[in-house]
């Protein structure tokens, strides 16, 4: 017989166990198989010669089949050749699911785990498939005689890291934690430790999840591998939630959004490790499972997983730790629905900026909005949360207050109030400061997004009605923050600050003139590219006057119209090119203001790594902003990713992906993408570090300012005669000089950095704050206003200094 015939003879033993209706069977399938013949990938598998002998196969014949399917692929696996044929014996056997004998079993089980000659790692997952059928099948005390093939599996599965044998691997987890005796290792047996997540579950929670009451659960839960659930999952799972199982998930769904993924060194790039796919299914699980749990918490709850597991490595970039989860949080909360899940849906889209993630926010988003009967953006503005805040923004009980920008405080009789919370209010009140310090979390999460909101809506040129302005912008407890200290105008009309009044919410110019727009009276945030010099000098003065901190540069914002050089260019600009950036820095603040795509290493420079775009989405069109190594340094860490990269051009494109000319970009559009260019240059360029490549520290630091410095040294221009060192003070076109006693210095206003006079000598001076020398009317620019007044005041007493590592210079 064939098979005989090619089976080691160390092996033979094997078949003693089997009757002559088995070897019958081998010869038939032995006389139908061609060793050489190989099926194309187009083929049906039934349509086989193998394939239709197993189809007329029935009774005690179907083991047979499935040991000689099992015999012939380890033979075939231990010349160097896997037969796809083989695989057509095994789906009918499985299909009709034999009752195998003991003797039987166990044979399946040593073919699957006996060494071929070409070793182990060789051995395909379809060599498990019918042992772990058949003992599946069996009463868990008849198990027993095959636990210690089970644990053999599991050890050699784990040493490999593609995901074909995710599916075997939760089979065998499963198995095996009905044998583990102890709960605890039941649990874990059900939970791998293939990441540091899994780690932390296994010390951590294995005692809870190895109950009685939760292993069930714990089952199921590693069987949420589809991309939604069904019903018939979720039925499942609410027959097995208990009390004691949903505080488990808050539990574990709670440490989520404080877990870091592992970084390891490769000579290609980085192996980031998050969480490994047998994790991700578990937490997947768990996240399905909120939607069975009315609690409050939960719809925060799968925010929290949500923002955490959908932005990049770092809490940053365009890519997402685990886009599987994300997406499973956010179905349940559009399942969930309900307007408290918008708030929610509203983080996810100020911090997360995978493509894919956005679009099923923006998806969730219309369907919520659709059922309300709003646009998307009216839905954003009702579900804003108040957390409880009254009109004045502050909520106080017991003396206890919270404030709108998160802040917990005491308030005593006489109405001061003091940062530190008496004891005796602490042990008197203990429920209700627990209660205000979660809320407080809340809200401190909230801010950011709202804050993004708002100047998304200024950039977007968005027209609201004046009724919705008051209800949503300037009388909410927590957007009123940022409506009351921005400037409203009605197109081609008069634009104001709000000033609350006993007939309802005005608008008040620089002149203390103001108008009471009508309800339905169209409103916009007021842009400087739209108004004349004087308007926009007007309220920059006014700003300053009564010393308003706007949330975001308006009155201040730079304004950047098209250069000569630019309409010679037609279709891209370089205003911002071949500025050699810190790469990091650049990637994380451009993903702040909204860009991805960003993605540069030396891995591999011959597959493109080396010159990547960053893009935004813009109201109708795509800016796209191309950048490269640094290949003059060099520079990179230690798992190869770049430390230094090169701006390159500013384009536009259209829906169809087609340039449009920088004359037909709309100008607030082409404003509001410069700027951002402008600010990642600001920020991160080597030219503010003299340690960097001297002829690019020089044009940079004497070189002409910025749009953001420009309107940096308009503040200045304003703030100096403020100041109570003003007559040691003089703003020249690039530089803030301050005469001190020892010598004469001047800042640039670009960079911050320091020059002494009379030959220009470079003064390193680590910056401070400034926030108790002078108010800032905006401080949005990586804090380089705060650092230059700072700066002034120091070296105008540069006699006081003491710092050994700054009087070594001055000497």
């Amino acid at each position: 017989m064939a098979i005989l015939d090619e089976l080691p003879s160390d092996r033979r033993a094997w078949l003693d166990c089997l009757d002559e209706t088995t070897f019958d069977v081998f010869e038939r399938l032995d006389a139908v198989f061609d060793p050489a013949e190989r099926v194309p990938w187009n083929v049906k598998l039934a349509d086989t010669p193998m394939g239709r002998l197993a189809k007329e196969a029935g009774g005690a014949e179907w083991r047979a089949l499935g040991l000689w399917g099992q015999l012939r692929l380890h033979i075939s696996v231990g010349k160097g050749v896997y037969h796809r044929a083989l695989t057509s014996v095994f789906t009918p056997v499985l299909r009709r699911a034999p009752r195998w004998t003991p003797a039987e079993i166990e044979l399946l089980w040593r073919v699957a785990v006996t060494p071929t000659p070409l070793g182990r790692d060789r051995q395909p997952a379809d060599l498990y498939r019918l042992p772990l059928a058949a003992t599946r099948r069996l009463p868990v005390a008849e198990r027993e005689p095959y636990v210690e093939f089970l644990r053999q599996v599991k050890d050699h599965l784990a040493q490999r890291p593609w995901g074909a044998t995710d599916s075997v691997k939760r089979v065998i987890d499963n198995l095996l934690a009905d044998h583990a005796g102890d709960p605890a290792v039941a649990a874990r047996d059900l939970i791998n430790e293939l990441d540091p997540f899994a780690t932390l579950l296994r010390e951590e929670y294995a005692a809870r999840f190895g109950t009685p009451e939760i292993l069930p659960l714990l089952r199921h839960w590693t069987t949420a591998t589809n991309p939604r659930p069904n019903a018939a999952w979720l039925d499942q799972a609410a027959a097995l939630l208990t009390p004691d199982a949903v505080t488990l998930v808050k539990a574990v769904l709670g440490r989520i959004p404080g877990y870091r993924e592992r970084v390891e060194p490769h000579p290609y790039r980085p192996v980031v490790t998050y969480f490994h796919e047998h994790t991700a299914v578990l937490v997947r699980g768990m996240v399905w499972t909120c939607e069975l749990v009315g609690e409050p918490w939960v719809t925060a709850l799968l925010g929290d997983v949500a923002v955490a597991t959908g932005t990049g490595v770092g809490g940053s970039g365009p890519n997402s730790r685990n886009e599987r989860t994300t997406n499973a949080a956010l179905g349940v909360l559009a399942r969930r629905g309900g307007l408290e899940a918008v708030t929610q849906l509203a983080r996810v889209q100020a911090k997360v900026r995978r493509k894919s993630i956005l679009a099923l926010v923006a998806r969730t988003l219309d369907g919520v909005a659709e059922q309300t009967g709003l646009s998307p953006e009216q839905l954003l503005d009702r579900t804003v949360p108040s957390f409880g805040l009254g009109p004045d923004g502050t909520r106080t009980e017991h003396g206890l207050r919270l404030s709108a920008d998160g802040v917990i405080a005491f308030v005593d009789g006489g109405g001061k109030v003091r940062k530190t919370i008496p004891k005796a209010v602490r042990s008197a009140h203990g429920e209700l400061l627990a209660e205000l310090r979660t809320t407080a979390k809340e809200l401190k999460k909230t801010l950011p997004a709202e804050r993004f909101r708002v100047e998304r809506a200024l950039a977007g040129e968005r027209i609201w009605r004046w009724r919705d302005i008051c209800a949503h912008y300037l009388d909410h407890p927590v957007t009123g923050r940022y409506g009351k200290a921005l400037i409203w105008e009605i197109p081609q009309g008069p634009a104001g600050l709000p000033v609350r009044t006993t007939g309802g919410w005005e608008l008040a110019d620089p002149q203390g003139r103001s108008i009471q727009p009508l309800p339905d009276t169209p409103v916009k945030l007021w842009h400087p590219i739209s108004a004349a010099v004087d308007e926009v000098r007007a309220w920059r003065d006014h700003v300053l006057a009564i010393g308003l901190r706007q949330p975001f540069k308006q009155a201040f914002r730079e304004v950047y119209l098209l250069t000569p050089a630019e309409e010679s260019a037609g279709d891209h600009s370089r205003r911002f090119a071949d500025h050699v950036l810190r790469y990091g820095q650049a990637k994380a603040l451009l993903t702040e203001r909204g860009w991805t795509g960003l993605s540069l290493g030396h891995w591999w420079a011959e597959g493109g790594y080396n010159q990547a775009e960053a893009v935004k989405e813009l109201p109708g069109l795509t800016a796209r902003w191309d950048f490269h190594l640094d290949e003059e340094s060099g520079e990179r860490d230690a798992y190869g990713t770049a430390s230094l990269c090169v701006s390159g051009d500013i384009r536009f494109t259209d829906e169809h992906g087609h340039r449009v000319s920088l004359a037909e970009v709309p100008p607030r559009v082409l404003s509001e993408a410069l700027r951002d260019a402008d600010l990642a240059v600001g920020v991160t360029s080597t030219g503010l570090d003299p340690e960097g490549r001297d002829d690019y520290w020089h044009s940079y630091n004497l070189g002409d300012l910025t749009g953001t410095a420009q309107v940096r040294r308009d503040a200045l221009t304003r703030l100096v005669p403020r100041l109570a060192i003003a007559d040691r003070l003089e703003l020249t076109d690039r530089f803030l000089r301050v005469r001190g006693d020892l010598r004469t210095y001047k800042i640039h206003l670009g960079s911050g950095n320091i020059l002494m006079e009379p030959n220009d000598a470079y003064l390193c001076i680590v910056p401070r704050g400034a926030t108790d020398h002078a108010f800032l009317p905006f401080e949005e620019d990586g804090g380089m206003l705060s650092v230059i007044v700072s700066k002034a005041f120091l070296l105008v007493a540069d006699t006081a200094i003491t710092d050994p590592s700054i009087t070594h210079q001055l000497r």
